[in-house]
């Protein structure tokens, strides 16, 4: 990870280069941000800040992605996003594997490619703008240890494939490997679909099974689970801590069945990611497929942190106070 400092001074020059001088926008300049999944809260909430930038630097943009999850589908709207020669594109990858030859195919073209929400770190994009996952699990670890008092069984729930899911599954990891009391004793791939994580909680409790924490690594899960925990007739109940601000997660805290999320940035992600794009459209380097990481004196960072926080009771109101005001529900 690139020092603090460095990232600042990468953040605060892109942020110069961006807001300073007006840029010339040609009417046509398109951004397009490729994501699965698109139709949950957490990437409309990304939409917004898409959206936004775009309407300052008054150019086009769009989100491009399956309604459901579903990695093949996300590959070939990639591929529908390249054949459309934008101005720039955001990928969120959630199978890296599966996209990097895309996204080399895209810079190969000429359009500036970068990552967002979920990194392919072997392709050849030129930055990610995203959240610091490790840190993001490690705080998740912390707040769960306090949660058991260092004592009891939890279950994950996850997606085992995508890159961003499993540097939180090791943040959380490294924590507990301070904790023996605290084990992992099963983590779940819900497969982009929430019922799995509703039948396997369900499962859980009617059987009885030794579980004093839910942890969601993603953001769908977990107002699944906080339905089934809520209905179970058991005390105590186990604790959970989701991931993401989904409405529904929000209202399982301040009804006191989901303990805590992790609130991640989509919208600074995006916002900030076209604006940085823009940059790169009217200010291109000698070649966009050059390693830049590998360079001392690169013009780009390799990764910005929109960074995380956690979402509680005690702050859950306000919170949804700011939604409202920014249009999220």
């Amino acid at each position: 990870m690139a020092n603090y400092s460095l990232l600042l001074g990468a953040i605060s020059a892109a942020f110069l280069l961006t807001s300073c001088a007006p840029l010339p926008h040609d009417p046509k300049e398109t951004y397009i941000l490729v994501a699965a999944n698109i139709k949950i809260p957490y990437w409309q909430t990304a939409l917004t800040g898409l959206n936004h930038a775009a309407a300052e630097m008054k150019v086009k943009a769009a989100m491009f992605g399956p309604a459901t999850y579903d990695i093949n589908a996300e590959r070939d709207e990639l591929r529908r996003a390249i054949q459309q020669k934008p101005s720039g594109i955001m990928v969120s990858a959630a199978d890296a594997k599966l996209l990097t030859a895309d996204i080399n195919s895209a810079l190969q073209q000429g359009i500036p490619v970068i990552t967002v929400d979920a990194d392919a770190p072997d392709s050849k994009r030129l930055f990610f703008v995203g959240t610091d996952n490790y840190n993001a699990g490690r705080l998740g670890g912390e707040l769960l240890v306090k949660l058991l008092n260092g004592k009891g069984n939890v279950v994950v729930f996850t997606y085992p494939n995508q890159t961003n899911l499993t540097e939180r599954l090791h943040g959380y990891e490294s924590v507990l490997s301070g904790y023996p009391g605290v084990k992992v004793n099963h983590a779940v791939d819900i497969k982009g679909d929430p019922t799995v994580a509703f039948d396997t909680a369900k499962q859980l409790i009617d059987t009885k099974a030794k579980v004093d924490a839910f942890v969601c690594l993603e953001a769908v899960a977990c107002p699944e689970i906080g339905d089934v925990v809520n209905r179970a007739s058991m005390n105590p109940k186990p604790k959970i801590i989701a991931m993401d601000t989904d409405q529904r997660t929000l209202t399982w805290i301040q009804k006191g069945v989901i303990s805590a999320t992790i609130a991640q940035r989509p919208y600074t992600m995006t916002y900030f990611g076209e604006k940085v794009l823009d940059d790169l459209h009217h200010h291109p380097p000698a070649s966009l497929t050059e390693n830049f990481a590998n360079r001392s004196f690169s013009p780009l960072p390799t990764f910005i942190d929109t960074g995380t926080f956690i979402v509680d009771s005690s702050n859950t109101a306000a919170f949804m106070q700011e939604n409202q005001a920014h249009g999220q529900q």
